[in-house]
């Protein structure tokens, strides 16, 4: 089993209608027929959607996608229209809505790898290939690739896994001119983010985006090289043949499959609430992350 432990029941606005809880963003569309997405502070891992939240989560991946719609602004055009909290919303959506063009979704997870770690080492280690791609031996986890790397998946529903595809197979579902296109534009952002990320100490180890369409436009959608869309790793930490230390959900990983957790991720029962430590240890981790990437405090 997986999905939502307790799933909340959305929040009712004048003039939004809501479209879809997902594990971390509520989708609305206004009278305009613009969607606003509103980031929670939930946290998923192991496809569950955990009962304990961290505050200050949706805000960070909010602004962080934000400053990083900017940097990239010149390779792909966004979908943030503003950021005005919609009138008789609550007052916690302000610093963690978008209001965004409704575009035609292109159902691929666009994912960028610069480095081996995650699905992609099991796969490496079972045929020394990453959806399909043949690459050298002797890499290891965390190994830097020769060269960074077009990876898709399919889109997946809350509380199932997003499955890996080859590149054939997203040409035959969305075309040969589209798969082109996005695995040019993924690849793209992912060496501008790259290269930013590094002169702030930070490795991008990989890293996922999604797209749609603004008429013929390929537009960049959802959250951009968040903790919860990529790997960070600090680079003066970095060494391979070892996880590495990161700027995500580790420490909720780590406590969930560890015994103090007393939860079985084989089993039937849903995982159970988060200690404090471990809430404000992964707080601290995302603000950080936001921090050391924009240079900016966060207050």
């Amino acid at each position: 089993m997986s999905g939502f432990v307790e799933k909340p029941e959305p929040v009712e606005v004048p003039g939004l209608t809501h479209l879809h809880t997902g594990k971390v963003r509520d989708l609305y569309r206004n009278a305009a027929g613009d969607l606003v997405m509103v980031a929670s502070d939930r946290m998923s891992a192991y496809d569950w959607v955990l009962p304990t939240e961290i505050p200050d989560k949706g805000r960070v991946l909010t602004q962080l996608s934000l400053w990083w719609f900017e940097q990239l602004s010149d390779l792909a055009p966004h979908h943030v229209l503003s950021t005005d909290v919609p009138a008789g919303a609550p007052a916690d959506w302000a610093g963690r809505t978008l209001v965004c063009k409704s575009l035609r979704m292109v159902p691929v997870e666009c994912v960028a790898r610069g480095y081996l770690a995650g699905s992609g080492l099991v796969e490496y280690r079972r045929s020394r290939t990453v959806c399909g791609l043949p690459l050298p031996e002797g890499l290891t986890d965390g190994s830097e690739l020769p060269t960074p790397i077009f990876t898709p998946a399919t889109k997946a529903a809350v509380g199932d896994h997003d499955e890996n595809v080859s590149y054939e197979e997203v040409a035959g579902q969305v075309g040969a001119d589209v798969a082109g296109r996005l695995r040019e534009a993924t690849l793209a952002l992912y060496s501008r983010a790259r290269d930013i990320a590094r002169e702030r100490g930070l490795i991008l180890a990989d890293t996922k985006f999604e797209f749609g369409f603004d008429g013929q436009a390929l537009t960049l959608a959802d959250e951009v090289l968040t903790p919860d869309s990529s790997r960070f790793w600090p680079a003066d930490q970095w060494e391979p043949g070892r996880p590495q230390p990161s700027f995500d959900k580790q420490f909720v990983r780590d406590w969930l499959t560890s015994p103090a957790s007393a939860w079985d991720r084989t089993g039937e029962l849903p995982p159970p609430a988060l200690p404090q430590e471990i809430v404000e240890r992964t707080r601290a981790k995302y603000i950080e992350a936001y921090e050391r990437l924009t240079g900016v405090s966060w207050s």
